[in-house]
């Protein structure tokens, strides 16, 4: 089908969009340790500019001083957490249903990904394994434009990495679908024109996405 829509072009995350969430993971390992919930997410968003997290997104500290600073924000908070263990949290498994449409949005519209990622794991995915690797890097060869915080030294919510995206895809952010599972991320996006979709369920997502760009995905 044609697209009609004012949309030219589509933006993802990758982790908590492409693939589950993360968070699922942290509160799993927040259970085995018996911590409170969301124990890593208050961590991670107390000084979100210039904390351990945001430091190493922006590939400005090593691992071990990653670990050594988070788990410093961890114990000033009266809380025990390995550093290493919480970067093992952040690869989730593939949503079938998100690569299917990736599949069908390429043959229609320039398609992208900004990704705030780490230096961590296995590819640009942080995958656990190397055969987790492998799956997602072909993924991302479906991408026509690809931009890692941990590459270019700037994380969302910089709106300069919107603005980096749509310049290498050629297309005003406004004539953009952007998706993200994290509204902080959707904001800036909203704010440069484009159609923003917060991904809390994959499939209500995609429902969204198809009236955006006005045809099916599935």
């Amino acid at each position: 089908m044609r697209n009609d829509s004012l949309i030219t072009a589509v933006l993802f995350d990758f982790g908590g969009v492409i693939t589950t969430s993360p968070f699922e993971a942290f509160a799993r390992y927040e259970l085995e340790l018996g911590v409170p919930p969301d124990s890593i997410r208050k961590i991670n968003s107390t000084n979100p500019d210039d904390n351990a997290w945001a430091k190493m997104e922006r590939s400005e500290v090593t691992l071990p001083q990653f670990c050594e600073l988070f788990e410093a924000e961890a114990q000033s908070m009266g809380l025990e957490l390995s550093g290493e263990k919480v970067l093992g949290c952040l690869s989730g498994d593939v949503r079938p249903q998100m690569v299917r449409a990736l599949g069908i949005l390429k043959g229609q519209l320039p398609i992208g990904c900004i990704t705030n990622n780490m230096k961590s794991g296995h590819g640009s995915g942080m995958s656990r394994t190397e055969d987790q690797a492998a799956a997602i890097a072909e993924i991302m060869t479906m991408f026509e434009v690809v931009i890692e915080s941990a590459k270019v030294g700037i994380r969302k919510p910089d709106p300069r990495i919107y603005e980096m995206a749509c310049t290498e895809l050629k297309v005003d952010p406004r004539n953009c679908a952007y998706l993200d599972d994290l509204g902080i991320n959707c904001k800036p996006a909203a704010n440069l024109g484009m159609t923003a979709i917060k991904v809390i369920d994959p499939d209500e997502a995609l429902d969204d996405l198809e009236r955006a760009v006005g045809f099916s995905l599935r």
